[in-house]
């Protein structure tokens, strides 16, 4: 029985979190004296006028590719969750190409940035799979409990950045997260498809 999940899935799943995680480090490290990560947007990092903002552009455009070639090679979750990872992906590159501006408003960004939240934060609901014994990362006691956690830190971020205070730690963490469980999924299909060769 052959893994329903194929390692270039397996490694773009694994590149997403390790390229959001270390942009964002390396790019926070860039900016002048006096950067707080707890306190500013992963954005801000990519923004114009951002110290080496390429850093961050090319970590999100990165990571949103990877979510998009992981969607393709997840077979083994339900076609209406790759496709909402898929966009969730989509939509995380369109958060690089829509820069925050110096000054003033960003629509395009700020939608682009909703969309990518809220995609990911549901698509693990979406792509459970009824019935049977499936991987346990797509069983849908454990997707929709993943979905809860995802979107309840969205939730937590979009609070902050309406108040205000550690915005940036409340960012990091929704989509650190979020960026973690394609990883947990193919990790999931892939055992449990190891496990089911083994006991035939």
């Amino acid at each position: 029985m052959r893994s329903s999940t194929p390692w270039w899935a397996l490694l773009s799943s694994a590149a997403a979190p390790a390229v959001l995680i270390g942009g964002w480090t390396l790019a926070a490290q860039r900016q002048p004296e006096g950067y707080d990560s707890t306190v500013a947007t992963i954005s801000s990092l990519a923004a114009q006028g951002a110290t080496d903002r390429w850093l961050m552009t090319v970590a999100l455009l990165v990571v949103g590719a990877c979510h998009g070639v992981t969607a393709l090679g997840l077979s083994g979750a339900s076609s209406a969750g790759r496709v909402v990872l898929g966009l969730g992906g989509l939509a995380t590159m369109l958060v690089a190409v829509f820069p925050l501006p110096v000054t003033g408003a960003a629509p395009a960004h700020a939608g682009a940035a909703v969309v990518a939240f809220v995609a990911l934060g549901v698509w693990p609901a979406l792509a459970c799979r009824w019935g049977g014994r499936g991987p346990v990362a797509l069983r849908p006691v454990v997707s929709v409990a993943a979905a809860v956690v995802l979107l309840g830190l969205v939730v937590w971020f979009g609070g902050v950045l309406s108040i205000g205070g550690r915005v940036g730690l409340a960012e990091r963490s929704a989509a650190g997260a979020q960026a973690c469980w394609p990883l947990v999924v193919v990790l999931s299909t892939r055992w449990h498809a190891r496990r089911g060769a083994a006991t035939s």
